[in-house]
This record gives C-alpha cells, structure tokens and sequence, in this order.
C-alpha cells in the first residue's frame, strides 16, 4: 500500500494538470455555444474533454489506498471536531475514488455492463459528502481562529489601557435595553465580525485558499447530482479556478492547509 501512496503522490500533478484541462474545455465549449461557435469545433471540444476526463479517471486508479491512509492518520488527531471531519472526509474520498474507478472500467470497455450513470451518481455523492466535511472542518478552523484574534485584541486593548465600546460588548450606551438601539448595535457587531473574519483569512493564506477551492468544487457534484442546476458555464469556471488553486498547492507545499 505504500508503494502504490507514492506512485499516487508522483501521479497528482498530472492529474490536476488534466482536471485544469478539462475543466477549461468546459468552459469553453460552454462560451462556443453561447457565441454561436460551429457544431463541429464544439463536437472537437466535447471529445477533448471526455478524453481528458477519461484520462483522469486512469491517473487516478488507486487513489483510495491513498485516501485510506490519510484516514488511518487522521484518526490519531487529538482535536475531536478535526479528527471527525478529516477522518470522514478522507473515507468518502476512498470511495468516491473506488466508485469512479467501476465508472472507468465501464467507460473504457473492460467492463460493459456497468450502469455508468449509477456509478457516477453514487461517486459524485461520495464527493459531496468529501466536501461538506472539508467546509465543515474550514468553518470550526475559523472559529478557532477569531475566537484567539479576538481574545488576543481584547488583551492588547487592555494593556493599552483601552476599553471595549460600550455597544458591543457590554450593556452600555446603545446596548439592547436601549430604545431603538438594538438594529444599530446588531450592525456593528456584523461589521466588527466581518472585519475579523476578513483579519484571520488574510492572516492564514492555506485557510482561506482550502475555503476558496471546496466552494468552488461543491458546485461541481450539485450540479451533477441535479441538486442546483448551474450550467457548464459555472462548473466549468468553477473547476478551472479549484484546479488552478490545487495546483498553487503542489507547487508552494507551504500553501497546504495541515493537518
């Protein structure tokens, strides 16, 4: 199993160079149609794009071996939440990757019989539950975080010898007992929250690019999943833009949201 994690590992690049491919076809095809290309250069770009897809299916045969480990060693996490997520996560990769491996053998012939449309519906599912656990781990990791800017705020104002307004925290001037200032203060606290949020994403470049790339690849499985119709147009921009942003992980490791 090792063997094949590293073989997995050298594969990735290429894979992910094909996923930005493909998915560009995507978009392509997609603004062809939409300007009213020719039917046989759009036929050109769907063939490109199957073949590309039908490529990263085989670059991505024993992958869930792969995912398999990354469970084995998130299990031993000693945060419950991330341990939770990362482990789940990780084992509806393994078989998405399982599921989609059925799908290329029937998609190449070696298996005929398999329901291709079955098969890519259960993987996509797969997927989707893969990146309802990724937000979810994203979103507990951002607490964390302006929960310690916060407090870490707090203490450097109190060290300046300053104090927390009175409408924010306190029952102060504009607080909730205060006729007509309840709408004002509610305000408030959303900017100050943006703010915060917008501090800790800026300060944590692998968070905010994890957030960025399993948003946009969520809208790939609910499309597929007939879930929120959104067009070759979007998926196509949207997996363009998680391919671009996976690829920026190979190259600079520092950029890999860990663990």
């Amino acid at each position: 199993m090792d063997a094949w994690v590293r073989f997995s590992a050298q594969s990735q690049a290429r894979e992910r160079l094909c996923r930005a491919a493909q998915y560009a076809c995507s978009l392509l095809g997609h603004a062809l149609q939409r300007h009213g290309a020719s039917p046989e250069l759009q036929k050109q770009i769907r063939q490109l794009e199957g073949h590309l897809s039908l490529g990263r299916k085989l670059l991505r045969l024993g992958n869930s071996a792969d995912a398999l480990e990354s469970a084995k060693r998130a299990v031993h996490l000693s945060d419950v939440v991330l341990r939770f997520c990362i482990t789940v996560s990780h084992l509806n990769r393994a078989l998405y990757f399982a599921c989609d491996n059925v799908l290329w053998a029937g998609k190449s012939g070696l298996a005929p019989r398999v329901d291709q449309e079955k098969w890519a519906q259960r993987s996509f599912r797969y997927y989707l539950f893969s990146l309802i656990m990724n937000l979810s781990r994203d979103a507990y990791e951002i607490r964390l975080l302006m929960e310690q800017e916060s407090s870490a705020c707090s203490r450097r104002m109190k060290g300046s010898g300053g104090g927390v307004s009175g409408g924010i925290e306190t029952g102060g001037p504009g607080g909730p007992g205060t006729p007509g200032g309840g709408l004002p203060q509610l305000a408030l606290k959303l900017r100050l929250q943006i703010l915060l949020l917008a501090r800790v994403l800026r300060g944590h470049p692998p968070l905010l690019l994890d957030v960025v790339r399993n948003a946009c690849d969520l809208f790939i499985p609910l499309d597929k999943l007939g879930l929120w119709r959104c067009g070759p147009g979007i998926v196509g921009l949207c997996g363009l833009v998680s391919s671009i942003l996976s690829i920026l992980t190979l190259i600079c490791p520092w950029l890999r949201l860990k663990p």
